[in-house]
């Protein structure tokens, strides 16, 4: 199904679930995927058990697709549904809207509860490896931001999709959790505006838009979502602290890994960070999974703690490991290619990347790379001194 792959063999996946909070524009952007399809000549199917058809034809007419034949139906009934879309020709594509509402004369429960959940979900999948068409299953979240329901879904379906983003801004992401025919950790972005979901060909560009540049604390991490390179600003906030126990507050990454690398910036670099708070934060409300963004983290951190701004146009990744080492990580031509294009002229990476750097499109980044194979080399670089200058005013 093209206009819902964000990766290649999404081609070849029959069932997909697509999960998402509410309000986040899942129905949204299915309208707009079986529009698309449709106006190529594909039989598209949307049945919703949520909302009636005058509803969904209302959204279609806001999104200005009201023209395009999809097939709607309001409907919650699994055997109603499979007989309807068997008069006629077989569907491309049938998006049922939302799993949770279904329920099947084969379980004798409520609508919602795991046996009907996963009964009906049987069947449609059942019919869809039957027939050839795809089907799409949307699933709510729980507060953990998983599909809600039997986990035995999930590994059912073919390929499992996420639809994220936060309230505060305009972006959403779409990314890939499950894919038995090709890769996963891929994402695929889009901007949301009055007229819909808009696909955002550089994210990088979306997520560093309104970076400035000059303030202590801010560095620019060349990341990876599966094979894409993403370039996105972390911030540090490093404040002295009034509190018997300081803050550490995380948005945006994992507060282990803050608590680790705060913990090698003390041990083996001599920066102090116990009479303060750290905040830190993802900019643009992007979300960071990869150790490679240990090295971006570290620097914001002493940059903020000594009030010293990194250069504007340098980019961070690398690992660090609990010894205080600076580890290589993978795809560094591909994060340098990006930074270059974006226009960013220098990188700090780890040492071992030099065999990844050299020639082929990485050009004057790679040559002239800051790789130190320690933290307290960075450390040493950024404040001038292995120990950050609040630490020597003590």
């Amino acid at each position: 199904v093209r206009p819902l792959a964000v990766s290649d063999g999404c081609e070849d996946v029959l069932d997909i679930g697509l999960g998402g909070d509410p309000g986040i524009g899942k129905s949204t952007l299915l309208t707009q995927a079986a529009a698309a399809l449709a106006s190529r000549g594909h039989r598209i199917v949307y049945v919703s058990g949520e909302e009636a058809v005058a509803q969904i034809r209302l959204r279609a007419q806001r999104l200005g697709v009201a023209s395009t034949p999809v097939e709607l139906a309001a409907e919650t009934n699994v055997e109603d549904i499979l007989a309807t879309i068997a008069d006629g020709k077989r569907p491309d594509l049938v998006i049922l809207d939302s799993i949770q509402t279904l329920w099947t004369d084969l379980a004798d429960s409520a609508p919602g509860t795991v046996t009907q959940v996963r009964a009906a979900a049987q069947a449609m999948i059942r019919y869809a490896k039957s027939t050839g068409a795809a089907i799409v299953l949307v699933g709510h979240v729980t507060k953990e931001g998983q599909i809600a329901g039997p986990r035995v879904v999930e590994h059912m379906v073919d390929g499992v999709l996420y639809f994220e983003g936060e309230g505060g801004h305009h972006y959403r992401i779409l990314r890939t959790v499950k894919n038995r025919f090709g890769p996963t950790d891929e994402i695929g972005v889009f901007e949301m505006s009055d007229k819909g979901l808009r696909e955002v060909a550089n994210p990088s560009e979306l997520f560093l838009g309104e970076r400035h540049a000059k303030s202590p604390g801010a560095a620019v991490f060349a990341g990876m979502e599966g094979t894409r390179p993403v370039l996105v600003e972390i911030q540090a906030l490093v404040a002295p602290s009034s509190l018997g126990t300081p803050r550490r507050a995380v948005v945006g990454w994992d507060g282990a890994r803050l608590s680790m690398v705060l913990a090698v910036l003390e041990a083996h670099c001599g920066v102090r960070f116990g009479q303060h708070d750290v905040y830190l934060n993802v900019a643009g409300g992007y979300r960071i999974s990869e150790p490679a963004a240990d090295l971006a983290v570290a620097a914001a951190l002493v940059s903020s703690l000594t009030g010293l701004a990194l250069p504007a146009d340098c980019v961070y990744f690398g690992e660090i490991s609990l010894s205080g080492a600076v580890r290589p990580v993978a795809h560094a031509q591909q994060r340098l290619k990006e930074a270059e294009k974006l226009g960013f002229g220098s990188a700090v990476l780890p040492l071992g990347s030099e065999d990844l750097v050299g020639g082929n499109g990485a050009g004057g980044i790679g040559a002239g790379a800051f790789q130190p194979t320690e933290l307290a080399d960075l450390v040493a670089r950024i404040a001038g001194s292995r120990r950050s200058r609040a630490e020597e005013q003590e």
